[in-house]
Order: structure tokens, then C-alpha cells, then sequence
């Protein structure tokens, strides 16, 4: 079992990748989010539950490798994919706001502002996952303020 819950945390394998391993698996994320049928943005059912699933399938995982790998490991870039599932929501799937939200979550992600670098102090999964989880959210907020005032 522990071996399933290192292929869900390394994201298949991405995390073995080695340094710079959560871009990858961002990037990866967003390609598949291209492909995967009913694209187009919209309130769209399929991205919520891969989201929530991919979010759920984390929290757990992280916890059964944690004894392992220790608290939040490089290897562990399922909370990335899950994070950029969370900043595509609602968003339409075109290749100019892929790239958009694929920066704006990096950013978040890698500077950790607005209170996103308290949430790591929470316990096991939680704490690996709702630091990405939250600057998923912020990189949604702010590409849809961007889409919405025409900016973009």
C-alpha cells in the first residue's frame, strides 16, 4: 500500500524528477487539463471533481509517506497538481490562460504571501496540500479579475 500512496504523491513519478519537480508537475497538469474532454471553461463538473479528487487522493497519500519521506519531501508534488487544478477552475481552457494560471500559481506558490505560509503548520496531508491548495485560489482570483476587466 505505501507504494500506491508514493505513486499518488509523486505526482506518477514527477516527483522523482528531482529539483524543480512541482514546476513539472504543474506543467504536466496543465496539459492534461487541456486534453481532458469538456474543456471550455465554464461551470464544468469534471474539473471540480478531478480537483477535489486529486486534492482528497493528496491529503491522504502525504500522510502514509510522511513516516517515510518526512514532512512535505521534494518527491511530494501531488499538492502542486492539485494547486493547478484549483487555479484552472472555471477558467476557459486556452493555451494564453493555461500559461496565465500556470505563472500566477508558481508565483504563489514559490513566494507564499497572504497567509498561504501558515497553512504548512497544519498536521500530516492537510499541511502539504492546503499551502497549494490556497495559492490555487489566489491565482484563480486574480486570472479571473484579469478576465474580467478585459486585461487579459
Amino acid at each position: 500500500m505505501v507504494q500506491l500512496h508514493k505513486l499518488i504523491s509523486t505526482g506518477l513519478g514527477i516527483g522523482y524528477v528531482g529539483r524543480g519537480g512541482g514546476t513539472v508537475a504543474a506543467a504536466a497538469t496543465c496539459l492534461c487539463w487541456y486534453f481532458l474532454p469538456g474543456g471550455g471553461g465554464g461551470l464544468v463538473l469534471w474539473q471540480v471533481g478531478v480537483t477535489a479528487l486529486i486534492t482528497a487522493l493528496g491529503v491522504w497519500s502525504a500522510n502514509e509517506v510522511e513516516p517515510c519521506w518526512g514532512k512535505d519531501d521534494k518527491k511530494v508534488v501531488v499538492d502542486e497538481a492539485a494547486g493547478m487544478c484549483t487555479s484552472l477552475l472555471f477558467i476557459p481552457v486556452t493555451v494564453p490562460y493555461l500559461l496565465a494560471a500556470l505563472v500566477l500559481f508558481r508565483f504563489f506558490d514559490i513566494v507564499k504571501p497572504l497567509g498561504i505560509r501558515r497553512t504548512e503548520r497544519l498536521p500530516g496531508g492537510w499541511g502539504v496540500m492546503m499551502d497549494d491548495a490556497l495559492s490555487g485560489i489566489y491565482a484563480n482570483v486574480v486570472l479571473q479579475l484579469l478576465i474580467y476587466v478585459k486585461l487579459f
